[in-house]
């Protein structure tokens, strides 16, 4: 008897043994998972030139201990990548410029639905995916801008205006092959409709003072050298032409700023969480980081751009350009109406 109590013992050890080294490793393993969860490497696949986003992921390394690997090209080429890559991809968060195509990643089924309220709490409805797919980090808007040494601001009101009779020779445009003049034109599709918004391109066309430049910045040279006295660009290349020749004859104007304009046409840089992220966690901690006050502040002095959060003071020089109304229409629109902006151009000979 004593030795069948013996054995009895011992085997009631060894499992209670056995059940204690199982909660021990199963606690070591939860713990080391979630270590591994906190520190593991975000990996971003952004349309950004390196010299804009690298000094943000060190600052966010340096501040979580998160490391972050980076691939940058084209948009349309990391949209192609993450399809191909599918399951099989390492990427965690997707970053590019402009609205459309952050609307085209949302479309192609690359990103997932974000919950998080504190984006929710300081980026604008106007400035974020309907469901929540991105969020807009900055902010630039696609305004008129004017030679001072020719033109009188009074006589500028409207971008539909730039097509009326006292400006035929003097416009000057940036192709319509680039995404920022798609996608202003698809947010004048959603205002006036197809009809209205061809024979407004057609005026602008017909008002050309010569072909339209590759970049915003050979508009504003053209500008400057005579060559045509208005023109619509990107506020933060201005503020870069600016910065280099600071007696620039250049100015911004504001348009669509009555009490009935639909106010000044703006757009987005933003970004969303790969739709087969392993990461979701720490790709969320990095999109936020970046639509803090901290990072929003880094974002408007490197780029000259405005901030996405609504809470954050644009820097002295964007401020210096002066307030105005933004077209708040969501900014999903540009994406949804690019085909048919694409389409309207080439009809009104926009090239």
């Amino acid at each position: 008897m004593m030795k069948t109590w013996l054995t009895g013992l011992s085997a009631t050890a060894l499992l209670v043994l056995s059940a204690c080294s199982d909660e021990s490793a199963q606690s070591n393993e939860s713990k080391a998972d979630s270590q591994s969860q906190d520190k593991k490497e975000i990996v971003v696949y952004t349309s950004r030139k390196e010299h804009l986003v690298k000094p943000f992921f060190e600052q966010f390394t340096a501040e979580t201990g998160i490391e972050i690997n980076y691939i940058t090209d084209s948009e349309a080429a990391l949209i192609s990548r993450l399809k191909a890559e599918g399951e099989r991809t390492p990427a965690d968060v997707f970053m590019t410029v402009d609205a459309g195509n952050l609307w085209l990643a949302t479309e192609e089924g690359v990103l997932q639905p974000i919950e998080s309220q504190a984006l929710e709490a300081v980026i604008p409805d106007s400035l974020q995916d309907p469901d929540n797919h991105w969020y807009g980090l900055t902010v630039r808007a696609r305004t008129m801008v004017y030679s001072t040494e020719r033109v009188n601001p009074e006589d500028l009101s409207t971008y539909e205006a730039l097509g009326d009779e006292q400006w035929n020779g003097r416009l000057c445009l940036r192709t319509s092959k680039k995404v920022y003049n798609q996608s202003l034109v698809a947010m004048m599709i959603a205002r006036y409709g197809e009809e209205k918004t061809q024979q407004i391109v057609e005026s602008w066309v017909a008002n050309l003072a010569t072909d339209p430049f590759s970049n915003d910045t050979k508009v504003m040279n053209a500008i400057t050298a005579g060559v045509c006295d208005v023109g619509i660009v990107n506020t933060y290349y201005f503020g870069r032409l600016q910065k280099e020749t600071p007696d620039l004859p250049l100015a911004l104007f504001w348009p669509d700023q009555s009490e009935q304009g639909y106010g000044v046409h703006v757009n987005v840089s933003g970004a969303g969480i790969t739709k087969h992220s392993d990461n979701k966690q720490n790709a969320l901690k990095l999109i936020e980081w970046l639509a803090s006050e901290q990072a929003q502040q880094m974002f408007a002095g490197l780029n000259m751009e405005y901030p996405a959060n609504q809470n954050v003071e644009p820097t002295e020089e964007v401020a210096a350009w002066g307030e105005f109304k933004a077209d708040r229409t969501n900014l999903s629109k540009a994406g949804e109406l690019q085909p048919a902006a694409v389409k309207l151009m080439d009809r009104a000979g926009y090239r």
